[in-house]
């Protein structure tokens, strides 16, 4: 009888160690009332800032009890930031990269980001063609009067390797041709268009948040940017911003995932911080 007792008693125990584990794990990302809660973190990409950074306010007011965590770094880093499990998300402007394609990495589609070419708003070109823009940018071209512009020197200015902007302006405009060395380098888009707004005859790229009165968008092959110029596949500069996880997003991850691909904030959102809703583009 007392065995018996015993084996009851340690089955009991067993069984309460199980159920605090069990709601230990469901705190994770939801409270003892079904409230989500607990802290996303994410990084990589500078091109999707303007468009996390609200998502993650809208949000953390819809769910008082979550703190989302958003920053920078490059396309690339993000990817391997996750990839690492560093960070829950990873932000990119582009698809996995070759060396972490057997890391797990699941790709999930946030918005459609449109990129422009910006000069200094001293300059008096008001149009590049895709030849033309290429040859600047792999250093064939030096010199604005070999477009028809002013007699200027021109100084290359954009990103670094990790940069998913880079590589989508490798892709889209130089056709997979190297970028020059003679260039100045910047970690983002914004100290991108702060260079570009404090030298004159320079010439970079952005994605369209980040295009202000400091600098001067270009016109793309005769075709001035717009939404709706994206929206009808005259445009074709543009990425589809990326959240990748590390395995499929589960728990408040998913969620927020969740959330940003929803109509409520494509909708009524996207559009406002310069992006495109998803599903809006021809491609």
């Amino acid at each position: 009888m007392y065995k018996s007792k015993l084996l009851l008693a340690a089955l009991a125990l067993i069984l309460g160690v199980g159920l605090l584990t069990g709601c230990s794990a469901k705190t994770d990302s939801q409270n003892m009332t079904g409230e989500l809660t607990g802290t996303i973190t994410a990084a990589g990409s500078t091109a999707l800032l303007p468009l996390l950074k609200p998502a993650a306010e809208e949000f953390m007011k819809k769910h008082p009890e979550v703190t989302v965590n958003i920053s920078g770094g490059g396309s690339v880093t993000g990817q391997n930031q996750v990839a690492a499990g560093n960070v829950d998300i990873g932000n990119s402007d582009v698809p996995v990269v070759g060396e972490l394609k057997d890391k797990g990495l699941v790709e999930y589609e946030a918005a459609i980001a449109p990129f422009v070419l910006i000069t200094h708003p001293s300059n008096t070109l008001k149009n590049l063609t895709r030849e033309q823009a290429a040859a600047i940018f792999t250093g064939r071209v030096t010199n604005w009067k070999e477009v028809g512009g002013n007699d200027e020197k021109i100084t290359v200015i954009h990103r670094a390797k990790s940069s998913g902007s880079r590589i989508t302006i490798k892709d889209k405009v130089l056709d997979g041709r190297e970028f020059t060395d003679n260039a100045i380098i910047q970690d983002s888009n914004g100290a991108v268009r702060a260079a570009i707004a404090g030298t004159p005859g320079s010439l970079g790229y952005v994605d369209v948040p980040y295009v202000d009165r400091s600098v001067k968008p270009l016109a793309y092959d005769g075709v001035e940017y717009s939404l709706q110029a994206v929206k009808e596949g005259k445009w074709p500069i543009y990425a589809a911003a990326r959240m990748m996880t590390k395995g499929p997003a589960d728990g408040l991850t998913k969620a927020f995932i969740d959330y940003v691909q929803s109509a409520e904030f494509q909708n009524n959102y996207a559009e406002i911080f310069g992006f495109i809703p998803l599903g809006q583009v021809k491609r």
